[in-house]
Order: C-alpha cells, then structure tokens, then sequence
C-alpha cells in the first residue's frame, strides 16, 4: 500500500495538474503518515530532477535578463552571504549547536539549502546524524516558505521582481524558490531563478574554504548544472531555430521540479523532526526569521533591487 500511494503521489505531482505548493504538501502527507519505501532512491531521483528541471528553465530565459539578475544580485549576494554566515556561527555558539551542525545550517541558509550542505558536509567531515539534523531543519523550514510566501507577497502587494528577489534571498532550496516564483508570476519566476543560481554559484568557493579550513582531501562538487542553464539561454537568445521546442522545455522543467518538491516532501518525516532536536532547529529558524525579514523590509525600502 505504502509503495502504491507513493507512486500515485509521484505522477499526480509529474502530472502538471497539481502546483508546486500542492505537490508539497502532498508529499509531506505522506512523509507523515508512511513509512517511505524508497528513501534513498527518492533523495537521489530528487537531486537529478531538480539539476534537470533547472536546465530547463534555461530554455524559458532570455540571456541579457540573467545576466543582469547575475550582476545585479552579486553584491547583494556577497553581503548576505557573509552576513548570514556569520550570524550562523554567533547563533551556534550561543544555544550551544554542536560546530558542524552549526556550520552547515548557517551554510543551507546562506547559499542553496539541501545542495549546500550536500556540498559542504562531506568536505568538514560531518557524519551521517550531523548531516540529517542539518538537511532536516533546512528541509522543514524550506517547507514552509514554499507554502507561506507567495500569501505574504501577495498581502504586502509586492511586486514580481521584488518577489522574485525576496524569494532567491530568503528562501533556501533552488525547488522552492522556483515554485514559489512560479506561484507568484512569471516574472517573479525569471528573477527568482536566476538570482538563486547566481547565488547557487557560492558553493565552489565556499566548498573550498572549508577544505581549507577542515584539512579536506574530499572532492568538491562543481554545480556543472548552472553552466547548462546558461547554455539554455543562450539557446533560447540566440538560437531562433529550436523556439517552437522552448515552450516544452520549460515546461517539462516546472513539472520537474513540482515533482521534485513532492519527493522532497515525501522524505520528510516525524522521525526527521524529532531527529533535529530543539537547539538546531532553532538556530535555524532565528537565523531564518532574520535572512527573510531583514532582506524583506530591504527590497520595500528600495535598498536591494535589480
């Protein structure tokens, strides 16, 4: 039974008749409520589906606009990073959250959530617990941005390129940015998504600071995935004979990552909260509260924009 309502989870979501936020919650019903027969399988599928689906949001861009988000949001991008980062560590220390733990949910919160830590992990040498508190209170966190932010863009009446800008800096995981974008407008989508790859880039050097801080002979992770979302551009840009194949290729790319955000959903269980623990979750979630609220009343001031 359990194996059987997964699957129907899994073609209602890849179906495109159901929204990201839907496809969400419908995963985390049954995170919830089943024992998941597929844990492993589901988190690698996921992490594939997500670099694919991106890939295919090249094909809806045009290349001047992302490299405009690109540039524009690299300032932002740096400040908040290293800000975010910081308060992580100071947050850490001070309710006591063991270092690496500390260190990787400072990092899913800075950079791109789930892909972050993915990254990072291996190289400072977590364990597998440390690694599932961290993914743990990223993933509950990025769960509910997914479902909260679209109704509190719409309420504070912020535009699509505010939200879009919103969404890339305060929400963790690519997947969801995406989908909350996607929610939102299509062009809260492009800003969203570019800005959140540009940021996503952050991995590489932060991958090597911790090799170098950590002594780590580990192999780092290049995120090849961005460079063929700028290829995708370019195609789309430059490349007028494939336009009647964009459309689909988008598209294909949104049912993607609906998809994605159902598996991820799925693998979010009672077990995983309980297995957090108070004192992570809540560095997560102080350090979460300041990112989102900090950059928000920024984007409203005027103070970051593209």
């Amino acid at each position: 039974m359990p194996k059987t309502l997964f699957f129907l989870g899994f073609i209602l979501a890849a179906s495109g008749f159901v929204s990201p936020p839907l496809a969400l919650a419908l995963g985390l019903a049954y995170g919830m409520t089943l024992a998941h027969p597929y844990h492993a399988q589901s988190r690698q599928l996921s992490r594939f589906l997500l670099q694919a689906s991106v890939v295919g949001l090249g094909f809806g861009m045009d290349l001047h606009q992302v490299i405009q988000a690109g540039r524009s949001g690299f300032v932002y991008t740096a400040a908040g990073i290293t800000f975010a980062m910081t308060l992580g560590w100071l947050l850490g220390k001070m309710l006591s959250v063991k270092r690496r733990v500390s260190f990787l949910i400072s990092a899913g919160t800075a950079i791109c959530g789930g892909s972050a830590i993915a990254a990072v992990g291996p190289i400072s040498g977590a364990t597998e617990e440390e690694m599932a508190v961290s993914l743990g209170t990223v993933f509950v966190l990025n769960s509910i941005a997914l479902l909260t932010f679209p109704a509190i863009g719409g309420f504070l009446h912020l535009s699509q390129t505010q939200f879009g800008l919103w969404a890339a800096l305060a929400i963790h995981d690519t997947s969801s940015v995406v989908g909350a974008s996607a929610k939102y407008g299509a062009v809260a989508l492009a800003v969203g998504t570019t800005v959140k790859l540009a940021r996503a880039l952050w991995i590489v050097p932060l991958s090597i600071g911790t090799a170098t801080a950590y002594k780590s002979s580990a192999k780092i992770q290049w995120p090849w995935f961005i460079g063929l979302f700028c290829l995708a551009a370019v195609a789309n840009t430059y490349w007028h004979a494939g336009h009647a194949a964009y459309p689909v290729l988008k598209h294909l790319g949104i049912i993607g990552l609906t998809a994605t955000l159902y598996l991820i959903g799925t693998g979010l269980s009672g077990k995983t909260i309980r297995q957090v623990g108070v004192r992570p979750m809540l560095q997560g979630v102080l350090l979460w509260i300041v990112i989102a609220s900090g950059s928000l009343a920024l984007i409203r001031a005027g103070w970051i924009h593209l």
